[in-house]
């Protein structure tokens, strides 16, 4: 992956962008330290030296972790005990994170380092960036995180291969963080004060799953519109409900910005007016009449989750925080709890309830087009070639339905279940790295949701010809026709479903 983007990502200590982030963490964008950030970095460490000549005791400096913060530690074992904490605490279990996750927490990881507040070297931050740009990835079990004291154990896992240890990914090979390193001609690190504690104390396995999450949401977001504006002409239904008078009396910004793109997606149609007249139906059932509403709702809660994550991407969720100094004041070394989990584990549980209800209304379309119970839309049962000898699309809405089931699961929180740890000193956690997994599945599952429906609609669709939709949902329906063509006879969905998976994931309704 590493060096596909000839202009490197510059760490500042900026907050980063999810487009950042993705390039980074899917792409192999290069990365490098700035000038100011390095210039920050060196000044937080002086502080931290000039904090432990003092001799007072410093959380995680020069006492123990945890349970353990009574425990002073002696000046020449500073750095033997930020070493054995990477060894203790890479306790994960499962199976491991994909790589652009791990990507993408080394990269939160070395963006929060170079905001100035955690004591570390230059070169630690350094060769973090060296695991990114030669393609080093760590591998990680993807549980073992409460999403309190930061990701502990996903953050342990990788940062073991700094010191030479661990595992990594390189080239598709799994190989000992030893010979990583010597293929990229490293060298291991040695560990300065505090600087073990800094490497795994922050939130950035949340950060970085939240922030792939919501890029793909966004594009999951506009697939599903496009399906629902597909829907609409594909079982001829009415526009009546978008005028725009109607969302600007309920007064939500989420309903009244789908309703715009669905109002844009069908205009031109000329399957809408071919029906105004003489249409025996008063109303559309709620999962066409009331889909702005619904995907609007869920539109406006990942706008929240999206708010709460572009905080966190500018954060420093280490502890205990190394503050310089300015003006003559003296540095201050403060222990808090910057590193708990919650003000973004709630947000991510939040994902996993917004795909729940895109999926289920797309879900109840589905089922409307394939049951062919209204004469008026002039469809096939289940868009079957020759009803009775082929069974067309029947099962995709079985499929549909059983993605629909697990999100209900899903859609349960992680974060309101408290399991106390650390003999009870870390005694409410958030589970956030639980909830970033259900966000990941349920996105998953909601996008194989989506690509159902635009399966059934665009073959609904021809069954209005030579009528046309609108420009949208054209352009929409000419896409899915270059790698899914009609069907004229039963054959396997699944390959066509995953192909229409791949347009979501890709960005190809956007």
């Amino acid at each position: 992956m590493p060096h596909r983007q000839t202009n490197p990502l510059i760490l500042t200590g900026d907050v980063l962008s999810f487009f950042e982030i993705e390039h980074v963490a899917r792409h192999g964008r290069a990365v490098r330290l700035g000038d100011d950030a390095r210039t920050r970095i060196e000044a937080s460490h002086r502080a931290l030296e000039r904090a432990i000549s003092g001799g007072e005791p410093i959380y995680g400096v020069n006492t123990g972790f945890g349970s353990f913060a009574r425990r002073r530690v002696e000046l020449d074992e500073l750095t033997t005990v930020q070493r054995n904490l990477l060894r203790s605490h890479a306790a994960g279990v499962g199976p491991p994170m994909s790589e652009e996750t791990v990507r993408a927490m080394l990269l939160l990881l070395a963006a929060s380092l170079c905001r100035g507040r955690s004591g570390v070297r230059v070169v630690v931050v350094e060769r973090i960036l060296d695991l990114l740009n030669h393609g080093l990835t760590p591998l990680v079990p993807s549980i073992g995180s409460v999403g309190a004291s930061g990701d502990l154990a996903p953050l342990a896992h990788a940062c073991l291969v700094l010191l030479g240890e661990g595992e990594v990914v390189y080239e598709g090979e799994q190989i000992s963080g030893r010979d990583a390193l010597q293929r990229a001609g490293l060298e291991p690190l040695e560990l300065g004060p505090k600087e073990g504690l800094a490497l795994i104390n922050g939130t950035h396995l949340m950060a970085g799953e939240a922030a792939l999450a919501l890029a793909d949401a966004d594009r999951l977001i506009d697939a599903a519109t496009l399906a629902t504006a597909m829907s609409i002409d594909a079982c001829r239904a009415t526009d009546a409900f978008l005028d725009e008078r109607v969302y600007e009396a309920r007064n939500h910004d989420g309903p009244g910005r789908i309703a715009s793109r669905l109002r844009q997606h069908l205009s031109g149609s000329q399957i809408i007016p071919s029906h105004r007249e003489n249409d025996p139906r008063v109303q559309d059932p709620y999962s066409f009449r009331c889909c702005a509403y619904v995907l609007g709702a869920a539109l406006d809660l990942l706008g929240f989750v999206r708010d709460k994550v572009e905080c966190e991407l500018g954060a420093v969720t280490d502890n205990p925080l190394v503050f310089a100094g300015e003006s003559g004041e003296a540095p201050a070394v403060i222990s808090a709890g910057n590193f708990h989990g919650m003000p973004i584990a709630l947000p991510l549980d939040c994902i996993a309830m917004a795909m729940a209800h895109i999926a289920g209304i797309a879900e109840r379309r589905i089922y409307f087009t394939l049951s062919a119970t209204d004469p008026e839309n002039h469809l096939h049962p289940h868009l079957s070639p020759h009803p009775g000898v082929e069974s067309g699309y029947m099962i995709t809405q079985y499929a549909a339905a059983a993605c629909c089931n697990e999100l209900i699961t899903l859609s349960t929180p992680a974060t309101v279940s408290n399991i106390p740890t650390c003999a009870g000193v870390e005694d409410y956690n958030s589970f956030g790295p639980r909830a970033a997994a259900k966000a990941r599945r349920s996105i998953e599952l909601c996008r194989s949701v989506i690509a159902i429906e635009l399966l059934c609609a665009s073959e609904a669709i021809e069954y209005q010809r030579p009528l046309r939709s609108g420009d949208g949902v054209e352009r929409a329906h000419e896409t899915i026709r270059e790698v899914v063509p009609r069907l004229t006879a039963d054959r396997s969905p699944a390959p066509d479903i995953r192909a229409i998976e791949d347009l979501i994931r890709t960005g190809r309704f956007r």
